[in-house]
């Protein structure tokens, strides 16, 4: 029981680090008179309850067990937003890191995010190249760099390489050291391998047929969808607040920050 309690924090994202610092600085034990590991673990504080032996390595079962206790019901489905978007679209990236990364940093475990890199982009029955994109090449290129990260490591791992990546000045030049610095151990070369490779187009074909698929169909972006649904009042409090609407249509009970209720926590402070 413990064991699954445990397993179920994600700490992966270091965009968490500083929140999972900030609970442990905050509530480790007084009895313990330090808001420090024990001298044998050799982990960052990010990585503590990532299972139950790291946990009792670092001596903060406890702590783990607290912060678990905090999550949402697992048995409610969470929120599913989908962002059809393009990666050099202004209002695009306006919302995808002012709206929506934040909120999804915040709501993680209440909401699940599907982003579609394709937008008002185009498949082109033949040519030298088999897309355009109302940006040009770079916005193409840009988009099939998003789509390989996402299909390499998955979103929550790929989410804060994007929003690196469309809050940077140059969307495309910000991509390499955007990747180094969230996931350094995935290689630039593999990533160059994807987008220049079959992979890349194929992941572009599909979400060409994702967007196209839209119902009732597209006619801008960014297309926001809620559950899968497609509303101009979903669309209108997606662009406004977001957080907002996540949180009333969470149907389990509200996390803390939903509700701006304070747990009382230990005095202690690092």
């Amino acid at each position: 029981m413990l064991r699954k309690a445990l397993a179920s924090v994600p700490v992966s994202n270091m965009k968490f680090t500083s929140v999972l610092v900030l609970f442990f600085c905050s509530t480790f034990n007084k009895s313990q008179g330090k808001s420090k590991p024990k001298p044998g673990c050799e982990y960052p504080p990010s990585q503590w309850c990532r299972s139950l032996e790291i946990a009792i390595e670092c001596g903060v079962q406890k702590q783990c067990l607290e912060l678990n206790a905090t999550r949402p019901n697992s048995a409610v489905p969470r929120v599913e937003v989908t962002l059809y978007y393009e990666s050099l679209c202004p209002g695009c990236r306006v919302f995808l890191t002012q709206q929506l990364f934040p909120t999804w940093a915040m709501l993680h475990d209440i909401m699940e995010v599907k982003l579609v890199p394709y937008g008002n982009a185009q498949e082109l029955p033949s040519g030298n190249s088999p897309f355009t994109c109302e940006h040009g090449e770079p916005e193409c290129h840009s988009n099939m760099i998003e789509a390989c990260i996402l299909h390499s490591v998955g979103l929550y791992s790929a989410f804060p390489v994007i929003d690196c990546m469309e809050s940077a000045a140059n969307v495309l030049a910000a991509a390499q050291p955007c990747l180094q610095l969230h996931i350094p151990s995935m290689t630039w070369d593999s990533v160059t391998t994807c987008v220049k490779g079959e992979l890349g187009f194929k992941l572009m074909h599909e979400n060409a047929l994702k967007t196209n698929a839209l119902s009732p169909a597209k006619t801008h972006v960014p297309w926001v969808t809620i559950n899968r649904e497609y509303t101009g009042d979903f669309q209108d409090k997606a662009m406004s607040s977001l957080f907002n609407l996540v949180c009333k249509m969470y149907k389990g009970g509200k996390p803390p920050a939903c509700t701006g209720a304070q747990k009382k926590l230990d005095r202690s402070l690092c």
